[in-house]
């Protein structure tokens, strides 16, 4: 249903605006000039240049008899300003939304690497008698160090500094429909990313009852990016669908930019684009390759494969704890030790999944009870403690530290489940939800697991599905094994912090 066109001046009142942070007048300009713009900038450069200073200097004091023969050893301080340079070069300076630690860890090593190799090769060439390579070896290795402990900390500091607000970017979301609001939901929930929405631009926005979601109000359309940047403090825009066609947006990032605005764009057909996208250029034309794994094919084989092996060895490391947790289930309440549930696994098969029993057995509803009757909200996942509360004190503690999905290993062995995927559902809740929610049925195309990329961004229990199954999507379409290696290890510090 259309609305009727913005007037280019006019403001749409609701829903009302979001709180701006509170802070103290001293602590944001702090904040901003370590870990924003030019000052962010300066402050990653400084570091680097005296934590390879350090480097050198730990290399030079802990090789004494490198110091005796020196000739060819100034090539040693040459290594700082060539190690920045390839760094500068290879963008690692360059302000990101969102910092990988590990992809700039290896870009960090790939570039002292480089550097230390172009010495060792000049020192050949210009002071052929002299031997360099040890000191430079160390200076390597002490500067690598060094600079990886230094990002990690600063990457730190950075983070928090964005989670408390000291450094949020006022965004604008051009298009205030289904997609401008989901942009709106990820910048408000991870505040990590440094980018607080104040508002939207939109000409023809879709009323209210339609996009629930959104919070932020409709500043005005298009026409009105000025006066809005003027009005807010806005530092960033974040093309999303709109409804003003193509030939109206480019002028408005050209404005952007011109208003000294960073542009961020939501590409069409999202949901096909992931980390293997390639960019090649047609002449001025950009071309976007698009590069998916197969769910059935050798890569998915493999790690099908290695969950076996790992559920095997975990079974036999962990056999101490699988035997204290089902002496401990036995003898808490009258049942069996496990629990066991029919759920909804790759291809729509059904798989009995095992837990340790965590409730006694009077009082058990009956199977295929409905959501509404749950009282769930549509966009709400089942999960927690449905019903009365009949929970064994051995059992609220197995919940707590996550011991009683343990025995979903034997699953994986048997091959019903994955180590890592999307987590399984109840039938009765499979069939509500592909009607509901759209691409519900998409998670199902690899084994289900025993944690996911969902759960280990919080998105665990009576939490929102769409969000859950964005995430499980966003895990099919970007898998790696070191994707896998990284949910299991926030895994582990997860179930950690919540046994705390």
């Amino acid at each position: 249903m259309k609305t009727e066109q913005a007037q280019p001046s006019s403001v749409i009142k609701e829903p009302a605006a979001l709180p701006r942070p509170e802070m103290s007048a001293t602590a944001q300009p702090l904040g901003r000039s370590l870990f924003a713009g030019a000052g962010w900038l300066r402050l990653r450069v400084a570091s680097d240049v005296v934590l390879l200073l350090m480097g050198i200097g730990s290399a030079v004091l802990g090789a004494p008899e490198a110091q005796e023969s020196l000739r060819g050893g100034w090539l040693v301080w040459a290594f700082p300003p060539l190690v920045l340079l390839v760094m500068a070069l290879t963008g690692l300076y360059r302000d990101t939304i969102q910092v990988k630690l590990a992809e700039g860890m290896t870009r960090i090593l790939a570039a002292t690497s480089l550097a230390t190799v172009t010495l060792i090769a000049g020192a050949a060439l210009l002071a052929p008698l002299s031997q360099p390579a040890p000191l430079l070896a160390r200076a390597w290795v002490f500067g690598s160090l060094y600079l990886v402990l230094g990002r990690l900390l600063l990457a730190r500091g950075r983070r928090r500094a964005r989670i408390s607000r000291l450094v949020a970017k006022p965004t604008l979301i051009v298009g205030a429909g289904q997609i401008g609001a989901r942009v709106e939901r990820r910048l408000s929930r991870q505040p990590e990313l440094g980018l607080l929405p104040v508002g939207y631009l939109d000409s023809d926005p879709p009323p209210h009852e339609m996009v629930p979601d959104r919070e932020a109000p409709v500043l005005g359309g298009l026409a009105d990016l000025r006066r809005v940047v003027r009005d807010t403090g806005a530092e960033h825009v974040v093309l999303g669908f709109s409804t003003a066609p193509d030939h109206l947006l480019l002028p408005l990032v050209r404005e952007s930019e011109g208003l000294g605005l960073e542009v961020s764009l939501v590409p069409r057909l999202f949901e096909s684009v992931n980390v293997r996208v390639a960019l090649d250029h047609l002449g001025g034309l950009p071309l976007f390759g698009l590069h998916t794994i197969d769910p059935k094919g050798w890569q998915f084989a493999i790690k099908y494969a290695l969950d076996r092996v790992v559920a095997a060895l975990l079974i036999t490391v962990l056999a101490p704890i699988l035997l204290a947790c089902t002496l401990a289930v036995r003898l808490s309440s009258a049942g069996p030790v496990l629990y066991r549930q029919r759920r909804i696994g790759r291809d729509g098969r059904e798989f009995e999944m095992l837990k340790f029993r965590s409730m006694r057995t009077d009082g058990e509803p009956a199977p295929g009870s409905s959501h509404a009757a749950l009282g769930l909200a549509v966009d709400t996942g089942p999960g927690g403690v449905e019903g009365a509360d009949r929970r064994t004190p051995v059992g609220i503690l197995l919940r707590r530290t996550s011991l009683d999905e343990l025995p979903q290993l034997l699953n994986v062995l048997r091959g019903e489940m994955s180590l890592i995927g999307p987590r399984p559902e109840r039938p009765e809740f499979v069939d509500l939800f592909g009607e509901r929610i759209e691409r519900y049925q998409d998670r199902h195309r690899v084994k289900s697991g025993v944690t996911g990329w969902a759960q280990v961004n919080g998105l665990r229990g009576k939490t929102s599905l769409r969000d859950r199954i964005e995430w499980d999507n966003y895990y099919i379409e970007n898998w790696s094994l070191r994707l896998d290696l990284k949910i299991l290890l926030r895994t582990i510090l997860v179930v950690f912090h919540r046994s705390e």
